[in-house]
Formats: C-alpha cells, sequence, structure tokens
C-alpha cells in the first residue's frame, strides 16, 4: 500500500466537511482503507492535534469500481476560510490508469506504506498533481457558491506552485474580504486544454457540464470562460470560421441548461493570443467575432470582459507585458488578479 498526502485550500470556512473520492476514469478498482484530514503545517506535514478519519457508509475503507465515485460521511471539523486542509489516502490497491487532475499547482506527496496519521511524510515523492481526490465539500451557513468554469487560464497556468494565486483564488480572497459575500464558496472547475465543442483535454465543457458545475450543491452562479482551444486548434480559415459560429451554439446549450437548473451564468470574453502557438489572423478573426457576441447578444446574465482587462491598448491582440507569462496566451499572477479584480461582487450577493 501507499499513502497519498495532497493539499486542499479552501475558499470558505465551516464546521463540518466531507471529501469526495473519483475513479471516474480507471481502469479497474480502486481499494482506499482509509481516509483522513488534518490541517497543514506547510509541505507535507499536519497538525496532529486536528487528525480526523472519515468514514464511508460508517466504514473506515471503501472500494470504488471503475467510472465511479465516492463521498464521505460529513465530519464536524473547523474549517478555516482560506486555508489550507491535507486530505490524506492510503491506498491499498489502484488500477493502471488513476484518475487525477495534472494541473494542480499544488505539492502532493506520496510515500510507501500505511502513514494517514504521520506528521510528515518525510521521504515522499513529491508530485505537482491532483489523484483521486475529486473535492471538499465545505458546510458553511449560507451554503452558496460560485463555479468557474474554464480551460488552463481558470486552472491557474501561468501562477506560482503553492501560491493559490489562480484567478477564481483571487476572486474567493475579495468574496472573503466583503462582509455580504463571506459565505459565497468558489468552485475551480477548470481543466486545462479544455475545449468546448470537441478535441482538447478532459471531456469537453459540454460533456461536463451537470457533473462539474450543475451537480455541486450549493452552487448557485456560473462564470464561464471557455473557447480558446477551440479557437487555436483551428487550421485554417474555414475551421475558425466553423468554430466562430458553432462556439455561440454551444453557449446557449450551456446557457440554457444552467438556467434551467434556476443558476445565473456570467460570460467572460476571450483573452488575446497574439504572439502565442495561437495566433493568426483566421483565429484572431474568429475571437472577436465571438467576443461580440458575448458582449452583446443579452444571452448572458452579465459580461466579464476579460479581454478588455488584459489587452494592450497598443497591440489590442496581445496581453498587456505585465500580465503575460512570456507564452502570449496565459496570464501571470498580476493577470490573475486583474482579471478578479474585474468581477462585480455585487452579482453575489445571496
Amino acid at each position: 500500500g501507499a499513502t497519498l498526502r495532497q493539499v486542499v485550500h479552501t475558499s470558505i470556512g465551516g464546521a463540518s466537511l466531507r471529501v469526495r473520492l473519483s475513479n471516474l476514469f480507471g481502469d479497474g478498482p480502486l481499494d482506499v482503507t482509509a481516509v483522513h484530514v488534518a490541517r497543514s503545517r506547510g509541505g507535507s506535514a499536519i497538525e496532529v492535534a486536528s487528525d480526523r478519519r472519515l468514514t464511508f457508509a460508517g466504514a473506515d475503507s471503501v472500494r470504488l469500481a471503475p467510472g465511479t465515485a465516492a463521498t464521505s460521511d460529513p465530519l464536524d471539523f473547523a474549517v478555516p476560510a482560506l486555508g489550507d486542509l491535507a486530505v490524506t489516502i492510503e491506498i491499498g490497491a489502484a488500477p493502471a490508469t488513476v484518475t487525477g487532475h495534472p494541473g494542480s499547482r499544488t505539492t502532493s506527496y506520496l510515500q510507501a506504506g500505511r502513514r494517514a496519521s504521520a506528521p510528515e511524510l518525510r521521504d515522499a515523492a513529491t508530485t505537482d498533481h491532483w489523484y483521486i481526490l475529486a473535492g471538499l465539500d465545505v458546510a458553511p451557513e449560507s451554503g452558496l457558491a460560485v463555479v468557474t468554469l474554464g480551460n488552463s487560464i481558470t486552472d491557474g497556468r501561468g501562477s506560482g506552485t503553492n501560491r493559490n494565486d489562480r484567478w477564481p483564488d483571487n476572486l474567493a480572497r475579495r468574496l472573503q474580504a466583503d462582509r455580504r459575500t463571506r459565505g459565497v464558496a468558489v468552485l475551480n472547475a477548470g481543466i486545462g486544454g479544455n475545449t468546448v465543442l470537441e478535441g482538447g483535454l478532459g471531456p469537453t465543457a459540454l460533456a461536463r457540464l451537470d457533473r462539474d458545475v450543475l451537480a455541486p450543491e450549493g452552487a448557485r452562479w456560473v462564470i464561464l470562460l471557455e473557447g480558446v482551444n477551440d479557437i487555436g486548434g483551428a487550421r485554417d480559415s474555414a475551421s475558425a470560421a466553423a468554430v466562430a459560429r458553432n462556439l455561440p451554439l454551444a453557449y446557449r446549450e450551456i446557457i440554457d441548461r444552467v438556467h434551467a437548473r434556476g443558476l445565473r451564468i456570467y460570460g467572460a470574453t476571450i483573452t488575446p493570443f497574439g504572439g502565442s502557438h495561437y495566433d493568426g489572423a483566421e483565429r484572431e478573426a474568429a475571437r472577436q467575432a465571438v467576443n461580440r457576441w458575448i458582449r452583446t447578444s443579452g444571452a448572458f446574465d452579465a459580461v466579464i470582459d476579460f479581454d478588455a482587462v488584459l489587452r494592450d491598448s497598443a497591440q489590442p491582440g496581445r496581453l498587456l507585458p505585465l500580465a503575460d507569462t512570456g507564452d502570449h496566451l496565459h496570464p501571470n499572477e498580476t493577470g490573475y488578479r486583474m482579471m478578479a479584480d474585474a468581477i462585480d461582487l455585487a452579482w453575489f450577493l445571496p
């Protein structure tokens, strides 16, 4: 067996929690022999006094068949807002293909043996990747959440490891700083390389909407920032024009499905990519066409103009140099803060 310790940064605080595990993409059964949660002391270290064992339908262990998930029983636990919790999973047996998230921007720790309650995993191998852990649910007084649906820009590529400086992280900090919105959680549903229509990494935004956006308890609002990878994947003017036609149709479907569940949805314009590997006149024309639709269609409940926030006024097809990681596609930490600052918190009043 092995022990996997992963750190989760919370957005809101609460009096109880539960953990969600996933074997959704596994090619065999996953045996979890124990799951613990504790306050993190940084790195692989935990506050031993806070360490608690989680149960699943009253049992300490759980077996996940391929394609399934499991949620722990609620546990009374003082969850800090904007704090770090360590979730430690003892793995008895794992499939060859393990469900995970490669863009964690957070260090995880893997060590042989059963060491769920160990104060520190001193001999652990490290990886900037999440495995098995699908989510941490916190029970606050309000129970409200905003879901950010997106690609690597929402997933935080270009922000520092263990810094929690993605734009959804910065939005969470702003929500916590305002007493009116302190009970609103931020659920980051960004996947690097994700698309809306087809291809890309992970299920498309359309395919995963129910699981990642509509299923989470407390979801009340959605921010949609998706489409740059669809446009970037267009290899000629005809395919770029087709993407420009089809993205608004897909957005409409997402909007209708979100509204049918009683949620509000805010659309974000696609940010500049001039100078990146996506650069090209036909793809820039598609971006401009899609952004015009986002701004003027009236289909979204409101629009966040991330393009206007991040573009270089001297070269509107490019990111501002101060907000650019250097790959000319992904914002840096300054850019992510600018994005979060552009969002109207009044949209999230309970």
